[in-house]
């Protein structure tokens, strides 16, 4: 099922949303509701929504300005506009924000919005399928560009040791050099700090591993070097786009 929240400030109109369209058949559930963008946000950032329903026009915070908020946190819902204002500018705002859809407000029937729900199921079909395919953020070509052995050395060091707490400052102990040197180094050869490329290659490993569907999220956690559950899912989905159980769930 497809997690929605619903962003409208008519309570009517809300109430509406959630009760009087038929969510289940599009397999869908409400997550959550808000009657500004302000409380959207935050019931947006509680409840990680595959998809939110919003108005533009609403007090406190207007809903363009919440997708941009969301957006520059690092928020990867997909968004659909549901306006009673087909304003250009909003439009355009919205499509450069990447939002989904953008529907007029009052639908006679839910055609329009069964047609978005689709699309953004395609769009989240196609994000699982390329992090399924192990992304650019996880291919790491060392034959090109690397010609520090201290590089290689320290790479070999990650590779070897990821699922513990290894830092620079180890790494460098155990190759032999200075760590100001390594860090520098690294980031020029590689183009990622030593830590990104930690957090990175965890995840690398981590989608490898979701992939046996007998790990759970919990078991994967540790083997990939996070003791906090939690705070693992909020790395991958950040990484990756999808919750690690949404990824495992595609991923069949």
């Amino acid at each position: 099922m497809l997690k929605v929240v619903l962003v409208e400030d008519e309570p009517l109109v809300r109430q509406g949303l959630a009760l009087a369209v038929d969510w289940a058949s599009m397999g869908c559930v409400v997550a959550g509701e808000a009657g500004d963008g302000e409380e959207g946000g935050r019931v947006i950032r509680e409840t990680r929504p595959d998809f939110v329903l919003t108005d533009v026009r609403m007090p406190k915070l207007d809903g363009i300005s919440m997708i941009a908020r969301l957006r520059e946190e690092g928020c990867t819902a997909e968004f659909v506009i549901l306006t009673a204002y087909s304003d250009f500018e909003y439009a355009h705002s919205a499509l450069k924000l990447g939002v989904t859809d953008y529907l007029l407000k009052p639908f006679e029937d839910d055609s329009e919005l069964e047609a978005a729900v689709e699309k953004i199921r395609r769009r989240l079909a196609e994000r699982a399928g390329r992090a399924a395919d192990d992304p650019g953020l996880f291919r790491f070509d060392l034959d090109k560009g690397v010609k520090s052995k201290y590089v290689e050395d320290a790479v070999d060091y990650i590779r070897h040791n990821y699922a513990g707490r290894i830092t620079i400052n180890s790494c460098a102990e155990a190759i032999s050099l200075s760590e100001g040197y390594l860090s520098r180094l690294f980031r020029k050869e590689t183009g990622y700090t030593f830590n990104a490329y930690l957090a990175a290659y965890r995840i690398h490993v981590a989608m490898r591993l979701l992939r046996d569907h007998h790990m759970k999220v919990y078991e994967v956690a540790p083997q990939v070097g996070y003791t906090d559950t939690a705070y693992f899912s909020t790395q991958f989905k950040k990484a990756v786009g999808i919750s690690p159980s949404e990824y495992q769930d595609r991923c069949e």
